[in-house]
């Protein structure tokens, strides 16, 4: 189920759905709204799919998709093939990644977290401390 206060910030775009999927990098699942979806389907559609890469990442990469809603109580389903693959077994944490959500096992993310402290500021550092894209 959806919190609340998440469900009213997403109510512009709950009608059009979502897309679910594992993510790239770590074992949990990202949450597409299908706007941000169709955009980044765009980007993999100039992919040349004659390029073997190519062909073997968006292969990979959309492999167990699913186009999912939130039903009228606010509950998202998610399929269970997806909960096996981010770990979820009690408690999700849903944590908001700039224009997706990722849904994480709680134990699991908490874990991230601490194994990622120590070494935040040196990657913030070096993701946002140059000049040209700083935030000042």
């Amino acid at each position: 189920m959806l919190p609340v206060a998440l469900k009213s910030q997403l109510t512009p775009i709950l009608k059009e759905g979502f897309v679910i999927k594992r993510a790239v990098f770590r074992d949990c699942l990202e949450l597409y709204p299908m706007a941000e979806w169709q955009l980044l389907m765009e980007k993999m559609n100039e992919k040349n799919r004659f390029v073997k890469k190519n062909n073997d990442f968006i292969r990979r990469f959309t492999a167990g998709v699913k186009v999912v809603e939130v039903d009228g109580s606010g509950r998202l389903l998610i399929p269970k093939n997806l909960i096996g693959i981010a770990q979820i077994s009690q408690e999700v944490v849903l944590s908001a990644a700039i224009n997706i959500i990722e849904i994480w096992d709680k134990a699991q993310y908490e874990n991230v977290l601490e194994e990622t402290a120590q070494d935040f500021a040196s990657l913030a550092e070096e993701v946002m401390g140059d000049g040209e894209n700083s935030l000042s």
